[in-house]
């Protein structure tokens, strides 16, 4: 079923547009869950029988933050859903929960239909269900089919693999036990067509690829070809314990690239993720059949849209199935690097493999793939384009380059996708786009991303995501270092960081057990006590240890993962491209909301390259650079700004739960 508007690029691949939302859609949420239905499979099929349900599931679709359906979206619904709500029926599925379109945390992927029921033990089982309207498609290869209209697309069975994935890697502790299982309908195919797309090996192995003459059967029979055979009604209680689970990513991405790079598949690639990755994979083998003209592939997204990940998965993909492609990894954040490095082993080949950008020229002698990452924080000699980024655009056959263009922080630096499309143009190369929309950080939280857009780009909206992420505020300095260091106790990752409004001392302080306390914020006289100063330190610019060889703080390149971190403070350079479950940030005085809009204060930076700026200028900078501190979290943020009037504002925002 189709999941989005698609185009279709050179290679015949789908590639999916960004989806709209709709301001005006007032439709409410069926029971709270992201959905265009939901309820016992017999009332959704009584009710589908109405003419008013799908003008009602459109608004709905609307209301969950999906958009608006484009007319293929309402045509599939009208195609795919009654044979399989008719199938369920026959099958004595009638009393299981169904969810159809139900979306996960951060809108990246909608499932086209979730039954759920109850299984042995008081554990819930789960069917993710992926509708195709297709009669016919040709396998690739394990991960691609090629449609009989030409086009290029997600293997079904990889796709609802992906979904399943989701719910293994996202469900917390505190959840249910979830039985969870998946199941590829193609209610228009017949059985030759399915057993051409059943997958024999490996995970795929046990997804059924279920046919229309498979749906004509009827009772227990039909209910084990869909892997419901020992699905019972869900009481509502449980319906209700699924519904109010809070999906959180279990496992952050650094720690698993080194699996990726072997190719173990640890994190999954969903939705437009999964979409791009095919894509790219398509222009990998023409490129190497010998396609003389190369590609430019750029590939944009927000924070926590899954661009590291899917940058990494491409490399490992590179490494083991194209070893002529000769791929390599460079991004000009040192920080990433550094961790990306350690979480492959620290081999000496990794090195290589990943360079530093100051070797992207010399890389581009030998490699026939380039993956940049964090794209827009390449340096701009001058204003123009660096002369090894043009080198690798012009002399390697698949660059790919991901970026964010609200994360360009200094006048010095940044790439955009318009000049990268001019540039492929003038090299008479292709240039293909395509964007990530999901959020899989800040819990998934598409309120939270949407909040802070909204707070620093258009109109500050009142948070009212508390279910989603937490979200709050800190009246000084000192109650969020209290909640940083109780979350540390409680075995969280937990960091602070700051605007660059303070001096640091970069001196490596040989011998040295402590750091210059270069921060300090006033707190002033109030009724519960006198002023008082709160001091902190920036994170190290070298790894400091005590005399015992106890590690005090980490190199700042390492502040966000390693032990000590949680002491000092981290700024921009040390946090962008990371991630960490609680994030508190200090707005400095350098951004301060002045007669109803943000004012920005250079002079108060102490960053060279941008407090001789023009406030006009500079105030770009200062917003993108709160968003990138404010998008750290991947659990919870706490918020203190330093100006009285940005916090009264702050606070008619976040009220306490």
């Amino acid at each position: 079923m189709s999941k989005e508007s698609l185009t279709t690029t050179a290679h015949g691949v789908e590639v999916p547009r960004a989806r709209t939302s709709s301001a005006a859609a007032r439709e409410p949420l069926v029971r709270g869950v992201p959905c265009v239905a939901a309820g016992r499979v017999h009332d959704i099929a009584a009710s589908a029988s109405d003419p008013a349900f799908i003008d009602r599931c459109v608004r709905r679709y609307a209301a969950a933050g999906f958009g608006v359906p484009d007319e293929a979206e309402v045509r599939s619904w009208r195609n795919s859903w009654p044979p399989l709500l008719e199938a369920l029926m026959r099958a004595g599925l009638s009393d299981l929960w169904l969810y159809l379109e139900y979306g996960t945390p951060g809108g990246g992927q909608r499932l086209d239909a979730l039954l759920v029921g109850s299984v042995a033990e008081r554990a819930l089982g789960l069917v993710v269900i992926e509708l195709k309207q297709w009669h016919t498609a040709r396998v690739l290869d394990e991960t691609r089919v090629q449609r009989s209209d030409g086009l290029v697309t997600t293997h079904p069975v990889q796709q609802v693999l992906a979904y399943r994935r989701f719910f293994e890697f996202w469900r917390p502790k505190s959840a249910p036990a979830l039985d969870i299982r998946a199941a590829v309908v193609l209610h228009n195919a017949d059985r030759d067509q399915g057993e051409a797309l059943r997958i024999r090996e490996g995970a795929g192995a046990g997804v059924p690829v279920v046919t229309g003459q498979d749906l004509a059967g009827q009772g227990a029979a039909l209910a084990a070809r869909l892997g419901c055979e020992d699905l019972a009604s869900p009481a509502p209680d449980e319906v209700g314990a699924f519904e109010r689970i809070v999906w959180t990513p279990s496992a952050r991405l650094l720690a698993q690239v080194g699996d990726a790079l072997k190719g173990q598949r640890t994190f999954a690639l969903v939705g437009d993720q999964q979409h791009a990755y095919v894509e790219i994979r398509a222009l990998v083998a023409a490129l190497l059949e010998g396609d003389p003209q190369g590609a430019i592939v750029t590939v944009s997204g927000g924070p926590g849209s899954g661009k590291t990940a899917l940058a990494v998965r491409l490399l490992g993909y590179l490494m083991r199935h194209q070893e002529r492609s000769r791929p390599r990894f460079v991004t000009p954040s040192g920080t990433l690097r550094t961790h990306l490095l350690e979480a492959a082993g620290g081999h000496a080949q990794a090195r290589d493999l990943f360079p530093p950008v100051s070797y992207l020229y010399s890389a581009t002698q030998h490699a026939r793939s380039v993956i940049i990452d964090e794209a827009q924080r390449m340096a701009r000699p001058e204003g123009n384009m660096a002369p090894a980024l043009t080198e690798a655009l012009r002399k390697v056959p698949l660059v790919v380059v991901f970026l964010d263009e609200r994360q360009i922080i200094r006048p010095n630096e940044g790439t955009t996708v318009n000049e990268l499309r001019d540039a492929a143009r003038a090299m008479g190369r292709t240039h293909h786009h395509l964007e990530l929309t999901g959020s899989f950080r800040c819990n998934g939280s598409a309120a939270y991303t949407t909040w802070v857009d909204n707070l620093l780009y258009g109109t500050p909206t009142a948070w009212t995501g508390h279910h989603d992420y937490g979200l709050a505020l800190s009246d000084d300095p000192f109650q969020l270092q209290q909640w940083i260091e109780q979350s540390t106790a409680a075995g969280h990752t937990a960091r602070t960081t700051a605007g660059f409004c303070w001096r640091w001392t970069r001196t490596r302080l040989r011998g040295a057990t402590t750091l210059p306390l270069d921060i300090a914020i006033t707190v002033p006289t109030t009724a519960i006590g006198p002023a008082r100063t709160w001091n902190a330190a920036w994170n190290a610019a070298d790894t400091l240890t005590a005399s015992d060889g106890t590690p005090l703080a980490p190199h700042n390149q390492l502040w966000a993962t390693h032990t000590g971190g949680h002491q000092q403070i981290g700024c921009i350079y040390s946090a962008q491209g990371l991630e960490y479950h609680h994030s508190g940030v200090i707005i400095g005085p350098d951004l301060t909301w002045t007669d109803g809009h943000w004012t920005a204060h250079p002079d108060q930076s102490h960053d060279p390259k941008l407090r001789a700026l023009p406030a006009d200028q500079y105030l770009p900078y200062a917003l993108n650079t709160y968003r990138v501190l404010l998008t750290r979290g991947t659990h919870a943020t706490r918020i203190h700004a330093t100006d009285p009037t940005t916090r009264h504002m702050l606070a008619g925002l976040v009220r306490p739960r």
